[in-house]
């Protein structure tokens, strides 16, 4: 009896082709990078003279953090995720626990500085479009290996 419960849990597990895991990552990353640039825009004050320079400034900043930081780590998630030993591992496997407990934290920290009032609603606006930068960069880079991945059937 035991045996045919575990059997039917398994059989429950939401599998998908490695390929297309890749997919779901281009998904999850979009949507973060999406998120964080509608609401760091949403919160821009109007009226302010120096308005493009900032935001030029937090775009290039995010450009040098996709470039220091987040080119390794997609590359880790994309090797990652191609070198699963499982034909069709959880939809949920495009990252590791370390990865969904940074992100845990991370979104938690952006909530508490954004609703304790600690720093200027523009210049979170500012650090969200920065994050949001090498977020969406990424996603294009997950989009772009799941395009280049081929499986091989033997």
């Amino acid at each position: 009896m035991c045996l045919r419960a575990f059997v039917v849990k398994k059989n429950l597990k939401p599998g998908i082709p490695k390929r297309h895991l890749l997919l779901v990552a281009t998904a999850v990353w979009l949507f973060a990078g999406g998120f964080l640039l509608y609401r760091g825009i949403r919160m821009i004050p109007s009226g302010s003279s120096t308005l493009w320079l900032k935001l030029l400034i937090a775009v290039i900043a995010g450009l040098l953090l996709f470039h220091l930081l987040f080119l390794r780590i997609s590359l880790r998630h994309i090797t990652r995720i191609r070198s699963l030993e499982i034909l069709r591992p959880c939809v949920f496997s495009f990252f590791d626990w370390k990865s969904y407990l940074l992100m845990a934290v991370m979104i938690s920290a952006g909530i508490l500085v954004r609703k304790s009032g600690w720093i200027d609603q523009q210049w979170i606006s500012l650090f969200f479009i920065t994050m949001a930068t090498p977020l969406l960069l990424s996603a294009v880079r997950f989009f772009r290996a799941w395009g280049k991945y081929c499986e091989i059937v033997k």
